[in-house]
């Protein structure tokens, strides 16, 4: 592929085989996360609390440390490598909402390949709703290159979205390609190329954003996870007030100091921003809303249903209507809403049952 010149003539060459590629890597992962848990022993944890946000970094990065500092749970310290060799859970408590810190072992170069248990460590990562990649301060820039490639080939996507492509499989008719706009990284060959090797001889294909090959493949293998990620620049205690400025230009990063606790306060804001969570307070008829325990939701899924079935299953089927006091409601007395009713966060709910 390095050596193929790209023109319109190789277009159908190249996609051809980055699809074979894509396929191969795939085949490579899967006897590891075919079973779908944590893969072996020490790596099966149980979810507690509304999200959970798994620690990823090479060995002595100072992952226990701040783990340790933000949960209270005990996870082993050292100045050597390789401290941690199971994944350690841990729970914090947010703004009212229970998040579940998940402190996993050193990865090292090569992880996606197997190197040092890395298959079991990121297929647990894979279950993150937030991963915090811990980096030295002293190399950030390579290790982070690193470690993104290792969860890439794993099928982990950071801080990006799923690209906006609908491939509908038909029985006949061939392929019918459709876009919304200008397609500038791939032509119609190289698709053509990715579908013949996925074979996809009929189908029709909607493009409604400008993708790349690689984008257009993971649409079609289906299995790719979507995370957000935060760079946390550990050990700032050890360099200059000029290099501080200089690590604050490497996107969605946060540089702290576990030992020394700095800045640990932002990373914690950013952990909630990134979360996207929706607390919401019950309000007892004719008494003022509780705001000492919320109800935690994730957006996309905090409708008035999903809020009563967060308290009860039971309450929904009794449901007649609530009662919807902040942001989402429209008059400041107060809405009268159905179940399809989406909240805001801080909002104020009373339930009414038939």
């Amino acid at each position: 592929m390095a050596r193929t010149q790209k023109n319109k003539a190789t277009a159908y060459h190249l996609g051809q085989l980055r699809a074979k590629l894509a396929k191969l890597k795939r085949e490579l992962i899967a006897p590891s996360s075919g079973g779908g848990g944590g893969g072996g022993m020490g790596f099966d944890v149980a979810r507690t609390g509304i999200a959970s946000v798994g620690f990823v970094g090479f060995p002595s990065v100072g992952k226990s440390t701040l783990m340790s500092g933000l949960t209270g749970t005990t996870s082993e310290a050292a100045a050597y490598e390789f401290t941690t060799l199971t994944t350690v859970p841990g729970t914090m408590t947010v703004r009212g909402a229970r998040i579940q810190i998940l402190d996993l072992p050193g990865i090292i170069e090569g992880a996606k390949d197997g190197k040092g248990r890395g298959r079991q460590v990121i297929a647990v990562a894979r279950t993150c709703n937030l991963i915090f990649i811990v980096l030295d301060v002293g190399k950030p820039l390579r290790d982070k290159q690193i470690l993104e490639s290792e969860l890439e080939g794993f099928g982990i996507r950071l801080n990006k979205k799923p690209p906006n492509v609908i491939v509908k499989k038909k029985d006949k008719g061939g392929l019918a390609i459709t876009n919304t706009v200008p397609l500038t990284k791939l032509d119609h060959d190289e698709i053509r190329a990715v579908m013949s090797e996925y074979r996809i001889a009929n189908a029709d294909v909607a493009f409604r954003e400008d993708v790349s090959v690689e984008e257009l493949i993971d649409v079609i293998e289906g299995n790719r996870i979507y995370i957000p990620c935060i760079y946390v620049l550990n050990k700032i205690d050890s360099i200059s007030i000029e290099e501080l400025d200089l690590l604050y230009k490497i996107p969605n990063s946060v540089p702290i100091s576990s030992r020394m606790w700095l800045n640990v306060d932002e990373l914690v804001d950013r952990m909630w921003d990134e979360l996207n969570l929706v607390r919401v307070y019950t309000k007892p008829r004719k008494s003022p809303p509780d705001y000492t325990s919320p109800v935690v939701l994730r957006r996309g899924r905090c409708t008035v249903e999903d809020f009563c079935n967060a308290i009860h299953r039971e309450i929904f089927r009794q449901f007649k209507c609530a009662v919807v006091w902040g942001t989402s409601a429209k008059h400041p007395r107060g809405q009268r809403v159905g179940g399809d009713h989406v909240l805001e966060d801080e909002d104020c709910v009373t339930i009414f049952k038939r």
